[in-house]
């Protein structure tokens, strides 16, 4: 069940390309944007789109419109000005394949939709029919500097709407980098619903069926959703899980404690409510800092069930060369976990792997149980502690040999194709462990 928006989004001028999927983003592309509505002659020649101009190109697609433009393996783009870019394959919608699963990319500080285009492209093209993936533009730019709970909150309400927008899909993942994390996560909290129990009362096929939240005897439960959909993975790229707060966890400040006592409590004069929370300063009402507050559920949000809910959760991690976010806080790991020995290519098909952790079930458990660290007072350790409370799976990346070494915060995530082309394999490697 999908809850409603309470504050819906302004109507959107929707921009749809058609174009050709190759990393450079080259090739033919057709174009067009429109306030007034779609329509198409018998000749299959778009002459202009409405709001619901999407559902219309697909109507067309299927029916053999551009079949002279479109070939295998390219891609229509829908793009809407307000509410990001969504991107699927053409030749399944010409053959009325809807795809099944959702994913959500999501941007970091003072990013766009354009950060996860490259990576939006290549899941596209190796999963044609499976996925359809929705970049969110709904924290842009400035935007970003608003808090993660007011863009997590924005990042909700879009999610719905894609979702409406997509009625076929029953599966959804999230792909988030940097301060995208962080965002994910306050969204799933609220997007997050329980198990149902369904009680049939009766002995005959007419029964009644009634549905609680509940946790009582029962003939059947349904399974916990995220936005009315089966929860599969949530991926991190670089993002500061445990804040920007302590020790090289800012490795721009090169670890000086006077430059990052300075930060902490300047952060917010550049970044705003973001700063404070990453800086874990805010003070809202008396409560605890918020990225505290996120290891655990509170009354209408449900953090840590919505990301125990996902079947993988995965942390892509800069072992060294990111200048904006620390190792521990992106890998989330204590100083002492962090991986002792000389780092190295552990496969040649992903040249910057340096290493895998992989935390099952059972290694998560027999952790928890045989765990005899005193609870330190420090806000870092009850941030590990609250988000080990559920296995990750933890991917150390390194560009120590790269040209694009220095700007790894954003090659990790091939943010431009040309500048931070060598995340390619990390891209790679994300689809080829994707969950369908």
């Amino acid at each position: 069940m999908i809850t409603k928006i309470k504050q819906p989004f302004k109507p959107k001028i929707p921009i749809i390309s058609i174009s050709t999927s190759v990393p450079q983003f080259s090739g033919s592309v057709l174009s067009f944007s429109s306030k007034s509505k779609s329509r198409f002659d018998n000749n299959c020649r778009l002459l202009w789109v409405d709001e619901n101009g999407k559902m219309e190109l697909l109507r067309k697609l299927n029916r053999g419109c551009f079949r002279n433009s479109l070939n295998k393996g390219q891609k229509v783009k829908i793009e809407s000005v307000n509410d990001g870019e969504d991107v699927f394959d053409a030749a399944s919608a010409r053959a009325k394949l809807q795809p099944e699963h959702l994913v959500i990319m999501v941007n970091g500080l003072v990013g766009s939709s354009a950060d996860w285009r490259y990576a939006a492209e290549q899941f596209v093209k190796r999963l044609p029919d499976k996925i359809v993936v929705h970049c969110s533009e709904c924290n842009s730019s400035m935007l970003t500097f608003d808090g993660v709970d007011r863009m997590g909150e924005r990042l909700a309400k879009e999610v719905e709407d894609v979702i409406r927008r997509w009625p076929g899909v029953h599966k959804i993942s999230f792909v988030a980098h940097s301060l995208g994390g962080l965002v994910a996560r306050y969204a799933i909290g609220r997007l997050y619903e329980p198990p149902t129990k369904t009680e049939v009362a009766g002995l005959n096929s007419s029964c009644l069926v009634r549905e609680e939240n509940v946790s009582d005897q029962c003939h059947k439960h349904s399974e916990e959703t995220v936005a009315g959909l089966e929860p599969v993975n949530f991926i991190t790229v670089a993002t500061p899980h445990l804040g920007s707060r302590g020790h090289k966890q800012l490795p721009l400040l090169c670890g000086l404690p006077l430059l990052e006592k300075g930060a902490s409590q300047t952060a917010h004069w550049i970044v705003g409510r973001s700063g404070k929370h990453l800086f874990l300063t805010d003070k809202d009402n008396g409560k605890p800092p918020l990225l505290l507050r996120m290891v655990n559920d509170s009354d209408d949000l449900k953090f840590m069930s919505g990301l125990r809910s996902f079947k993988r959760r995965v942390a892509y991690a800069n072992a060294n060369y990111d200048h904006v976010v620390g190792w521990r806080t992106s890998s989330i790991r204590r100083q002492d976990e962090l991986p002792k020995s000389n780092l190295q290519i552990k496969d040649q098909k992903y040249p910057h792997i340096v290493n895998i952790e992989q935390e099952t079930a059972l290694d998560f458990n027999h952790k928890v149980s045989s765990l005899e660290r005193k609870k330190m007072a420090d806000l870092e350790e009850e941030m590990i502690e609250g988000l080990t409370q559920v296995p990750w799976e933890r991917i150390d990346v390194s560009f120590h040999e790269s040209r694009q070494r220095y700007v790894a915060h954003n090659t990790i995530q091939v943010k431009t194709y040309w500048l931070n082309s060598d995340g390619a394999d990390v891209i790679e490697h994300m689809i080829d462990n994707f969950l369908l």
